[in-house]
């Protein structure tokens, strides 16, 4: 093991040197398109060729279910009972982290501390007003100390903007360069510990890169249309949103063919976005192809929309009669305030080490991390 010296004057200097101790990884993002391609184009035998080389194995790919049987009847006490220790605690855990703050006891001894903290610092993507509005609010809401907002040439509706949400610092720039910038920091700019808003592919792509998973990753939208749509309201939604740019994608489905034709003559000749109409046979059926699909923004619209809409699973963001123009500035829907907090579990071992390492040593050794099983052994005297 290669060990280095560093201090920690400057946390986020000597953060920047731990980060540099691991080398980085290859670029790996052209292959593993080639390969996410060929799967949804070539299917099962695909899979096949890329699990023979890749995995040393042929068809049938899924576990028959009674190896699972075998298996299980085959594991050693042991680790057996170390695996059940570890699910019941995990289940535990995971219960407690579903609602608010918790503070739970497990058999063992141990002690949970599950709390929710708002991040220090937050930046948000901003070429328009309604986005910084929807950023900004939404991190202070969440409890953020520090809201940055990033905004490319930064117009004067959008400084005002900062202005009324009280943003600590502005910055003429964005782009993919803007969100390495926060994401990282710089000589002059301190780093932000959440990223959100919207933007191009670019600020897409660098979100994603850098792991800023707030920022929007689509402008598309899909309405499904029953009985009673008008059809002039569902262009005008559709053509709304067509401004965002030659990316989005808009569509409709309706059995209404009459509908559907209505429609298709409103949208002649409007907007760069891909357009999309889908006649199907029941309401049903056009839901369905919204789940498959999953928009960013799925309008229902229509007698049966608000029925409709407690059967939708699948949706950034759902609008019942009424067009996702009104989210995007005035409706109150915004960003999701889980960008700009996060769920830490605080977890105090002490009495417990001992009952914790008989369940989780002979895991670890079953697993080839002989290692981890001495750690734990390590304690078993309670020491801490």
């Amino acid at each position: 093991m290669r060990v280095e010296r560093l201090r920690g004057d400057d946390p986020e200097a000597a953060a920047a040197q731990i980060r540099s101790l691991v080398p980085a990884a290859a670029p790996v993002r052209d292959a593993v398109e080639a390969v996410v391609d060929a799967v949804r184009e070539g299917g099962d035998a695909a899979l096949a060729r890329f699990a023979a080389e890749a995995d040393g194995v042929s068809p049938p790919l899924r576990v028959a279910a009674h190896e699972l049987d075998v298996a299980a009847a085959a594991l050693r006490h042991d680790v057996r009972r170390g695996i059940e220790v570890a699910m019941a605690n995990v289940a535990a855990v995971a219960g407690a982290s579903l609602g608010d703050d918790a503070d739970l006891r497990l058999p063992q001894g141990q002690r949970f501390v599950v709390r929710e903290l708002p991040v220090r610092r937050a930046a948000i993507h901003a070429r328009s007003p309604s986005v910084v509005a929807a950023g900004a609010v939404t991190a202070r809401v969440a409890g953020v100390e520090e809201v940055v907002v990033m905004s490319p040439r930064a117009s004067a509706d959008v400084l005002a903007a900062c202005a009324l949400c009280g943003v600590d610092e502005v910055y003429r720039f964005g782009g993919a360069h803007g969100v390495a910038a926060l994401a990282h920091g710089t000589e002059t700019i301190a780093r932000a510990d959440a990223i959100a808003g919207a933007g191009g592919a670019e600020v897409q792509e660098a979100g994603r890169l850098l792991g800023a998973d707030g920022l929007a990753a689509s402008a598309d939208l899909f309405v499904v249309a029953c009985g009673g749509a008008d059809a002039e309201l569902v262009a005008a939604d559709l053509l709304a949103q067509s401004e965002h740019g030659a990316r989005t994608v808009v569509a409709l489905a309706s059995p209404d063919r009459a509908l559907l034709d209505a429609v298709a003559v409103r949208l002649d000749g409007g907007g760069d976005a891909a357009g999309a109409l889908v006649e199907v046979r029941t309401v049903e059926g056009a839901l369905a192809v919204a789940e498959a699909f999953a928009p960013a923004h799925l309008q229902l619209m229509g007698r049966d929309a608000a029925r409709l809409a407690a059967r939708v699973t699948r949706a950034g963001c759902v609008y019942v009669n009424g067009g996702a123009a009104f989210g995007d500035y005035a409706a109150g829907s915004s960003l999701s305030i889980r960008h700009f907090r996060r769920r830490m579990a605080e977890v105090h071992i002490g009495p417990a080490a001992p009952a914790l390492a008989r369940a989780g040593a002979p895991i670890a050794r079953a697993e080839g991390f002989e290692l981890h099983a001495r750690s734990m052994e390590a304690r078993k005297n309670g020491r801490p």
